[in-house]
């Protein structure tokens, strides 16, 4: 769990209920020994920021360039964007997932909200709580689409990356981690 700034806590709290054994990463030797990451909401160009000073952002882009499966929540979601759209950009990203983003697309912290969505996998709804998220514009050929809000793409795949516009961990249903787990064992 990427722990610089954002929802470092209740992401925590998600992998521990579905069976992980979370580690906050703050230095490069934490990196170092993790099968797996987490990169929470917060604010991506803090967190991106924070990454390169800490001298995480080249070595993540390495373990992740090499197979480490990670998931991106909201402003890790644009950390993993290989395409920011419009005139706000992201510096200091990891851009290792095939979709275009738009940061804040969804409006301020005012306009934050929740969504029932279907997603491909669950047998029930999954409860999405979205605050300034960004939106996903384009999605690769590569990239699945694991679950749509107003049909636009909100949770996507692709291989051992996942990731959301909006925040799993707010709801106290950790089935989106679960299934984050289950590619990290599949990929070990």
């Amino acid at each position: 769990m990427l722990a610089l700034q954002g929802g470092a806590r209740e992401h925590l709290r998600a992998l521990e209920s579905a069976g992980a054994t979370p580690v906050e990463v703050k230095k490069p030797a934490q990196l170092a020994g993790v099968d797996a990451l987490v990169l929470p909401g917060g604010e991506s160009t803090t967190i991106g920021k924070l990454l390169d000073r800490f001298e995480l952002l080249e070595p993540l882009k390495e373990r992740a360039n090499d197979g480490m499966p990670l998931y991106g929540t909201c402003a890790g979601l644009i950390l993993m964007a290989n395409q920011i759209v419009g005139g706000q950009d992201a510096p200091h990203r990891l851009g290792v997932m095939d979709v275009g983003v738009r940061r804040n697309a969804y409006g301020r912290q005012v306009d934050s909200f929740e969504s029932e969505l279907e997603v491909k996998g669950l047998e029930a709804s999954f409860t999405a709580v979205f605050i300034r998220a960004p939106v996903i514009e384009r999605v690769g050929d590569g990239v699945e689409v694991l679950a749509t809000c107003d049909e636009v793409p909100v949770l996507v795949r692709q291989g051992r990356l996942m990731a959301s516009s909006f925040h799993p961990e707010m709801t106290g249903d950790a089935r989106l981690h679960e299934v984050f787990v289950e590619i990290v064992r599949k990929t070990k």
